[in-house]
């Protein structure tokens, strides 16, 4: 008796040394491709590759495609890179304040919309809430991002002073926050309150 009470005793003891946890957890490596958990590279874009598609932007803008101009920058967005040229996002950055000038206000919804519905559209709506987050930070603080370039913003019902400039008055810098307010209500009255997840939990800053 002893001795099967003690062979029981070994036998439940050591059995759960072959149960394979791995096999049974849902977060484990086992159960998913490790490789999904790796970043994704992000390309650096240099400061004439920035300007070749800001050149390209303002040519659908003259041409009146204003939803074509808004989808090329947002296709072509410029990340920060350890290494990346600092004057590439400012220069991608002023294309996109432009072109949202370029965008009447009872426009924004059809574009917003007809973007969304294209293939990819969602991730460039999530570009263009990185872009508003990053003016509102410059609006806010009354500084506006350095531009190596004056841009002309086109005629249209916005206000022109999308980001206030140094030393701006009170009422340039309530009228830049104004404008990003408006684009970000739309945008998230397409791509839902996921987009603003989407953006603060991604490590790709523009």
């Amino acid at each position: 008796m002893s001795i099967i009470r003690e062979h029981t005793q070994a036998t439940l003891t050591d059995i759960w040394r072959t149960i394979d946890i791995d096999a049974l957890t849902e977060d484990s490596s086992v159960n998913f491709p490790v490789s999904t958990l790796v970043p994704p590279t992000v390309r650096e874009v240099t400061e004439p590759e920035a300007r070749q598609v800001a050149t390209q932007v303002r040519q659908l803008l003259r041409g009146g495609d204003a939803e074509g101009a808004l989808r090329l920058a947002l296709e072509n967005p410029v990340y920060a890179t350890p290494t990346g040229h600092e004057l590439a996002r400012e220069v991608h950055m002023q294309t996109v304040v432009e072109v949202l000038q370029g965008i009447k206000a009872s426009e924004m919804n059809g574009v917003l919309k007809s973007i969304y519905a294209s293939p990819g559209g969602s991730e460039c709506l999530d570009v263009l809430m990185k872009y508003l987050y990053k003016g509102m930070a410059s609006a806010g603080s009354g500084s506006a991002p350095k531009t190596p370039t004056r841009v002309t913003p086109q005629p249209t019902g916005i206000p022109s002073q999308f980001a206030p400039r140094p030393g701006a008055n009170p009422e340039s810098v309530g009228a830049a926050m104004s404008v990003l307010l408006s684009w970000h209500e739309k945008v998230v009255e397409v791509a839902g309150l996921g987009c603003i997840g989407r953006v603060m939990t991604d490590f790709r800053r523009v």
